[in-house]
Parts: C-alpha cells; structure tokens; sequence
C-alpha cells in the first residue's frame, strides 16, 4: 500500500514557481523536489485557477522580456569589452 506526503500550500506554490517562473519542467522540478511530476502539474492548475500564479498566457510576455534582455545584455558586455580594448591602447599611446 503506497504512503501519501502532505504537502504544505507553501511548498506546492514553491514548486509550481519553479515550473511557472524559473522554467524548469514538470519532471525536472519534481526530481529536484521529490514528488511526482503529475502532482505538479495539479498543483499548477490549481493556483492558475485561483489565481495565485499567473495564467498561462500571461507568462510569455515575461519570457519574451526576458530574451530582449539576454540580448541587450550580450550586448552591453560588448561594447564594455570594446570600450576596455580602447582604454588599454589608449593609456599605451600616452606612456
């Protein structure tokens, strides 16, 4: 006869962040927590219809956020490394 956990509200909200706001997947986030990948998926269903977690629809703009700014920070570091190459030629030129 297999034993049934009890989960506090706090950790399955916890659990269904990790699935909702960090990307990990079902399986990922139930193995690092161990439980089983279907309680998550429940438990994310549940808090997206009582809306403690966003709908699923709301997230991609936060993953489409997220990439412009993967992008702009790809490319600030850049023109960092560029503006530090420059500084370096530039103090060898005044010795």
């Amino acid at each position: 006869m297999a034993k049934y956990r009890k989960y506090s509200k706090e950790f399955k909200l916890q659990a269904a962040r990790l699935v909702t706001e960090q990307g990990y997947s079902y399986e990922q986030a139930a193995k690092r927590l161990g439980t089983t990948g279907w309680s998550i998926r429940n438990w994310v269903q549940k808090f997206r219809q009582t809306g403690e977690l966003p709908a699923q629809s709301q997230t991609q703009p936060k993953a489409d956020e997220l990439r412009q700014l993967r992008k702009e920070l790809a490319q600030l570091r850049m023109e960092n490394d560029i503006l530090k190459k420059a500084a370096a030629y530039f103090a060898r030129e005044s010795l």
